[in-house]
């Protein structure tokens, strides 16, 4: 009950803190916003391009937006030495985490789910079909790249290059993820749409995998 408590208390910050100056979320959007139009200018939305190349082109932009939402998360805390004071005010420092985590995957799943639209309708593609199964494939999606980027981000934000450390990490260890989540939204988006479900599998066993080891290693991830 106390890391639950704890977690809910530093989600809480989190919120209070990005919703209060909207700088991660409009970055963010703006950023997500102008790859995908000038990805729409490539192809033509009548074609089945649209539907063979369209996802892959999306998931890019969710990890390269994924990799600006990310870079702070863990660098606002260093002003102040106040990652110190939030060790010292929780009792398990999986809290710190979890709240971490729980942010970063609600505000890159709020952003994706805010573009879907603007997706849609640059490539031609009707989403209202398949947008439970999409909204389940983000998630399962955001959760993997939430949680190497969570980790990831406590390790680079103490490091000298923190600002090239990050992406180079993050960008091998989620290739699996990104191919298995392009594949999964390419089947939903096609003529005819299917669920991978493989791919769902191995997504929920990746995120599974490495929410344990976060749970594992955390603690000494905020070592100095």
């Amino acid at each position: 009950m106390a890391l639950l408590s704890n977690t809910a208390v530093l989600l809480g910050k989190e919120l209070r803190t990005e919703f209060r100056s909207r700088e991660l979320l409009t970055t963010t959007v703006v950023f997500i916003l102008t790859v995908v139009v000038l990805f729409s200018f490539t192809f033509d939305p009548s074609s089945t391009e649209s539907r063979r190349f369209g996802p892959g082109l999306l998931w890019l932009a969710f990890l390269f937006a994924a990799s600006l939402m990310l870079q702070p998360c863990f660098l606002r805390e260093q002003n102040n030495d106040t990652l110190s004071a939030l060790r010292l005010s929780v009792s398990d420092p999986a809290a710190i985490f979890l709240a971490k985590l729980a942010a970063n995957t609600l505000f890159l799943l709020l952003t994706e789910l805010l573009l879907l639209p603007v997706f849609a309708i640059l490539f031609n593609v009707p989403v209202l079909p398949v947008f439970h199964w999409l909204v389940l494939t983000f998630f399962l999606g955001s959760l993997g790249v939430s949680i190497a980027g969570t980790a990831l981000s406590a390790i680079s934000a103490q490091a000298r290059m923190r600002e090239l450390l990050l992406p180079l990490l993050l960008l091998p260890l989620l290739t699996p993820v990104l191919i298995v989540s392009t594949q999964i939204t390419v089947g939903l988006l096609d003529r005819a749409p299917f669920v991978e479900w493989k791919g769902m599998g191995f997504l929920a066993i990746f995120d599974l995998i490495f929410l344990t080891a976060l749970w594992l290693f955390g603690e000494y991830l905020l070592e100095e």
